[in-house]
């Protein structure tokens, strides 16, 4: 029962962390052009102050299910090139903690007001490809073998 709750918890804060990526970069970047700057501007801050209140609940919940459901595996993890399983677990844990590095880099710069439009249309893109392949390795990593 508890590895049935760590993997419901991590898989909806996933759901939540990618849903709100995969929304930033296909749907808020697709509609530059056509409302405008202005309006764009307003979008980008209310998005921006909605992500800010839920996403740090969010990635806790996210990294400590992760992390205990990891802990379950630390044997595989000890010998990470043992197994296909083990090699594609270590590369999703690593793209993991990339990923909270960047999260943890655009609230550090937000809250120096050093956060430019580049920094983050950069920290989506690269965070975007890195749960892109986050996910195909949640899958993977059960079905190659």
């Amino acid at each position: 029962m508890a590895h049935f709750a760590l993997v419901t918890l991590h898989l909806f804060a996933a759901i939540m962390f990618v849903g709100t990526v995969f929304f930033e970069v296909l749907i808020l970047e697709g509609i530059r052009k056509p409302v405008g700057r202005d309006v764009m501007r307003t979008v980008e801050t209310e998005v921006g102050r909605r992500a800010r209140r839920l996403m740090p609940f969010v990635i806790v919940v996210l990294y400590s299910a992760g992390a205990l459901m990891a802990w379950q595996y630390r044997e595989d993890l000890a010998r990470p090139l043992a197994s296909s399983f083990a090699m594609l677990l270590s590369i999703k844990i690593v793209l993991a903690l990339s990923v909270l590095v960047h999260f943890i880099t655009a609230v550090t710069l937000g809250s120096r007001g050093k956060l430019r439009s580049r920094h983050v249309r950069f920290i989506h893109l690269s965070v975007f490809f890195h749960v892109v392949l986050i996910v195909f390795l949640a899958k993977a990593m059960f079905h190659l073998a």
